[in-house]
């Protein structure tokens, strides 16, 4: 049989398992942009919407009504972005077919400048998830998280406040009974 964790990797989701205590992972999904044995994994949570939009946060930057995420613990003083127009800007690292993770900065502000990328095409996050080698495994090993497979969708289309639920739906069987369990147990 094959370990949960085998099924860790670049460009797959994983969403806390629905009893999770952390604050800062509570019924999130992150979508990992890097995971390595070696070298430890990160990602970004992808349904935590801050209330604030990017231009609030970052002085010169140009007009977009794209919102500004809370990625994760870790950095929380960095800023971190991913998007699906690695045609057009350089630098940007491929994930998955349709999800770029960063770029070349001045160009992307080029890119909004122009309008040739819109709230649509882009995520923006402050900080990020963070786990050091092993750690990630460890934490899969007890079931902290479950695995799911990234898609665009998820990342650019569906509203964050429904993803963790469509997740668990989208996996179906056990997963969309689990998706329905209330956050709050006292609440059934």
């Amino acid at each position: 049989m094959a370990k949960k964790t085998s099924k860790i990797k670049s460009g797959k989701l994983i969403l806390a398992e629905p009893f999770m205590l952390d604050p800062h992972f509570r019924r999130s999904v992150v979508f990992l942009c890097e995971h390595h044995q070696k070298n430890g994994s990160v990602g970004f949570i992808i349904n935590k919407p801050l209330k604030m939009k990017i231009n609030e946060m970052v002085e010169d930057f140009p007009e977009i009504e794209a919102e500004l995420y809370y990625g994760g613990p870790v950095g929380t003083d960095t800023l971190h972005f991913i998007h699906n127009v690695g045609d057009l800007l350089e630098d940007s690292v491929p994930v998955i077919r349709g999800v770029y993770w960063g770029g070349n900065f001045e160009k992307l502000k080029f890119l909004i400048e122009r309008q040739l990328i819109g709230p649509d095409n882009i995520r923006f996050f402050v900080g990020y998830s963070g786990w050091v080698k092993g750690q990630l495994s460890e934490e899969m090993e007890v079931g902290s998280w479950i695995v799911a497979e990234g898609d665009p969708n998820y990342v650019f289309k569906i509203k964050s406040n429904i993803l963790w639920k469509r997740v668990l739906n989208d996996k179906g069987h056990t997963f969309s009974v689990i998706s329905e369990l209330p956050e709050n147990m006292s609440w059934n």
